[in-house]
């Protein structure tokens, strides 16, 4: 449960910016209203994680699909950088989570960033933060299983080789193996 006379001193705002702030993030998923109750964090689910992950594959699939197709060379510029800034990061270090976190949405946003479609693109990112929800609770107790930032090497090329089926193929493995591990966890 939020409660408002709590979180209205820990972020400095009054009330009205609050409940405005609470709304955004139930329209979102991520806070759900109580009738006359108030506000509640919306909890973690295995039906709610697998919708999140079968549609983020379906809205990045198609949108880098785009992205590909429309992608100039300062797209290609930004999506190797940041490829480039996330390798650069150490995720082990526990300092490094955070900033590896962000600068690992970065990647991912910038992969789509060409397609042309903002309400795609604003659809994508509402369903990335809800993944990245349940990413971050996974991660906080368990290691990665796998190589990530090869998975991040190879979507990368065979994005910028524009061979979109290669690239929506492993973009499409590289979120369901994510997905998978978290739900593994969740059940436990």
């Amino acid at each position: 449960k939020l409660r408002l006379d709590e979180l209205r001193p820990m972020f400095g705002v009054s009330l009205s910016p609050l409940r405005e702030a609470l709304s955004r993030l139930c329209a979102e998923g991520f806070v759900a209203m109580e009738d006359q109750r108030g506000y509640r964090v919306v909890p973690v689910s295995e039906n709610n994680l697998d919708e999140v992950i079968r549609l983020r594959v379906q809205f990045e699939s198609y949108a880098l699909r785009e992205a590909i197709k429309k992608g100039d060379d300062i797209w290609e510029g930004e999506v190797l950088a940041s490829l480039h800034r996330l390798n650069k990061i150490e995720r082990e270090r526990i300092e490094g989570i955070n900033q590896w976190e962000q600068t690992h949405t970065v990647f991912h946003r910038n992969l789509i960033s060409a397609c042309g479609m903002p309400l795609l693109l604003h659809f994508c990112e509402t369903l990335h933060d809800l993944n990245d929800r349940y990413r971050r609770i996974f991660l906080s107790e368990n290691p990665i299983d796998r190589d990530v930032r090869q998975e991040h090497v190879d979507i990368c090329t065979a994005t910028l080789e524009r061979r979109a089926d290669d690239a929506c193929e492993l973009l499409r493995s590289h979120v369901e193996r994510t997905g998978a591990n978290v739900l593994k966890a969740l059940v436990q």
